[in-house]
């Protein structure tokens, strides 16, 4: 039995914006400084929308639990669901660091790079340099540790699929 249709556009759109968010995140301090403002807004763009999609995916999923596993070792079951509930912590906490860092660092998602490039959000604090940069340090963090968790996600899919054989993939395509 697989996930329900809701459920499996909410993790492919989540994958998606994930796949803009991180290479733009990472690359964002090698790039010109006449073109950063460009990425910042899709960096930006992309994050708060992760973090609205997860808030979403995680009050479907309380609503409406997913299919029963396939049997397997129960160190394996604790593994994935520890990577699955540190995804899920992440993709919550993670823009909220960048938003709030933003903020701190007294550029709020306005004018060139206000959220989908046209929705200027408000400022809701004062600059406050080492409070960013703080921020700026755990979001960075978090950023590498959520590429590490995805390996461990995508890693863990493709063992199921192609060495257990289990099916555990074909529930979310």
């Amino acid at each position: 039995m697989g996930y329900t249709s809701t459920a499996k556009w909410f993790h492919w759109i989540t994958a998606a914006l994930i796949a803009v968010a991180l290479p733009t995140g990472f690359v964002i301090s090698h790039i010109r400084d006449q073109d950063k403002m460009a990425f910042y807004a899709i960096h930006e763009s992309a994050g708060l929308l992760i973090f609205a999609v997860a808030l979403a995916r995680l009050a479907w999923r309380l609503r409406h639990p997913p299919p029963p596993h396939p049997e397997i070792p129960p160190l394996m079951r604790k593994a994935a669901d520890g990577v699955h509930h540190a995804l899920y912590a992440a993709l919550i906490i993670q823009p909220l660091l960048g938003f709030f860092a933003t903020n701190a660092f007294g550029f709020p998602m306005q004018g060139e790079t206000a959220f989908l490039g046209f929705i200027d959000l408000p400022r809701f604090m004062e600059a406050n340099t080492p409070l960013a940069e703080w921020l700026l340090s755990f979001h960075r963090w978090l950023g590498w540790t959520i590429g590490l968790l995805l390996a461990a996600h995508i890693g863990g899919a493709i063992y199921h699929q192609a060495i257990r054989r289990d099916g555990t993939l074909l529930r979310m395509v």
